[in-house]
């Protein structure tokens, strides 16, 4: 089984994902910086990091293996429980994990693991088909520094005889300033067009990328059949999930326990495993989703974890 890969996949829509017994990857949000000794931009991107703390099962790794594999839930996690226990030998015996495309992983002389993060993937979706790149020096200053230089040792002198008709210097005079404002004013027009047609076009290709990224979303989760069963006017497609029950009557059950509590709780239908899932709430964004996770684990429920799912 390639463990690596299916972390690699979530990592794209979850900013932590735990791997049972073992510990947790975990995502930050960089901006865009250069660097300014090479003038190279690179665009925001997901910093990855680990926490061997972090092992309890939220079910979300297992959940998405035994989907992609058509297995049932507790073959995954006993497969992810087998995996678990050959890489903590190998680590033991002094090797490193090579996990492709998201980094290497050993072990310290005090025995606890040290994450090397790989730096070939970007997994902030809002980043995706951006590159860095490198600009050349803009070289104005030492332009305008040469010609001054050039004044300096070449003065313009005008004689008396030049002097004494100068009429047709002022009539050159006022056309070259009518000229050059002309070209200033024509200039400024022009760039401002311009600039306006790029921020158009950028828009545009800012809708195709998130149409882009939103779809590629939802085909590398394999989302879950969407649920028919709403108590609650609710929407989005952000979900934290309190449980999920064999038997509905405990799903019922388990929804007024939570709404005495004062969460705006529902079901939300059968899994694909026949199991009656019930949430906390339902997000338009992930952002607040996120937020309300945090403090629902902190507060009530370290197990809750967030299912991004699209209902009818």
């Amino acid at each position: 089984m390639q463990l690596e890969t299916y972390i690699s996949d979530l990592l794209y829509r979850y900013d932590c994902v735990t791997v049972p017994g073992f510990g947790a990857f975990l995502t930050q949000r960089v901006s865009a910086k250069i660097h300014e000794s090479t003038h190279t931009f690179y665009p925001p991107k997901k910093v990855l990091s680990f926490n061997e703390q972090l092992q309890k099962n939220d079910g979300l790794l297992a959940n998405y293996i035994a989907e992609i594999e058509k297995i049932p839930y507790a073959i995954a996690t006993n497969k992810v429980s087998k995996k678990v226990k050959t890489i903590k030998s190998y680590l033991v015996e002094g090797e490193t994990i090579q996990f492709e495309n998201i980094g290497e992983l050993t072990l310290n002389t005090d025995g606890k693991m040290v994450f090397n993060p790989s730096q070939h993937v970007n997994y902030l979706t809002d980043s995706f088909g951006l590159s860095h790149f490198t600009s050349s020096n803009v070289t104005r200053e030492i332009y305008k520094e040469t010609v001054e230089k050039i004044e300096e040792k070449t003065p313009i002198a005008f004689t008396p005889e030049k002097r004494s008709n100068n009429n047709w210097l002022k009539y050159a005079a006022t056309a070259v300033i009518v000229l050059g404002l002309g070209g200033f004013f024509g200039n400024k027009y022009y760039s401002n067009s311009i600039e306006k047609h790029n921020q158009l076009a950028q828009e545009q290709a800012n809708e195709q990328l998130d149409a882009k990224v939103q779809e590629a979303t939802f085909v590398i989760s394999n989302p879950l059949p969407a649920a028919t069963l709403s108590l609650d006017k609710q929407s989005g497609n952000y979900h934290i999930v309190a449980g999920a029950f064999r038997v509905e009557a405990n799903s019922d059950k388990k929804v007024n326990q939570l709404r005495a509590k004062g969460y705006k709780a529902r079901k939300i239908g059968a899994n694909r495993y026949g199991l009656h899932e019930v949430v906390y709430a339902s997000f338009e964004t992930r952002a607040e989703a996120q937020r309300s996770l945090y403090k629902i684990r902190r507060d009530h429920n370290r197990d809750a974890w967030l299912l991004i799912k699209k209902l009818d």
